[in-house]
């Protein structure tokens, strides 16, 4: 092999193991870049359902109440209920507590037999998120 061939081989071979090393490390602060596949789940599946009645900005109002903060708000609704029990019992059974100035029939009541338990947790966790 001529010197020119084998530096240009050489030279490859230090290249690529640049990229190796340096290239894909990563930093700490890129897995907070990385979504979480529960909540980016229920993002699609909110998104796919829930976003043409349900606002994820404050203060937005499609047919129901904008879910941005609901997570702080909801721990705060009712004496001895946490937030992701309120907000299950809230997709669950929407009839349960129903949010002053909004008719209590407008929410589907099917979403038990639409969404498997994995959708259910996947939605509470991308709500569980929306901050206000």
């Amino acid at each position: 092999m001529r010197w020119a061939a084998k530096s240009r081989l050489l030279f490859a071979g230090f290249a690529c193991t640049g990229i190796m090393l340096f290239g894909c490390s990563g930093s700490p602060g890129d897995v907070a870049l990385t979504p979480d596949p529960t909540v980016a789940r229920g993002k699609a599946l909110f998104n796919g359902t829930c976003a043409s009645c349900h606002a994820t900005t404050d203060d937005d109002v499609i047919v129901g109440p904008s879910l941005a903060g609901i997570d702080e708000r909801a721990g705060a609704r009712l004496p001895g209920v946490d937030a992701e029990t309120y907000i299950r019992q809230s997709v669950l059974d929407p009839r349960a507590y129903t949010v002053e100035g909004y008719p209590d029939n407008m929410m589907p009541i099917n979403y038990g037999d639409v969404f498997s338990e994995d959708d259910i947790q996947s939605i509470l966790a991308y709500l569980r998120t929306l901050s206000k």
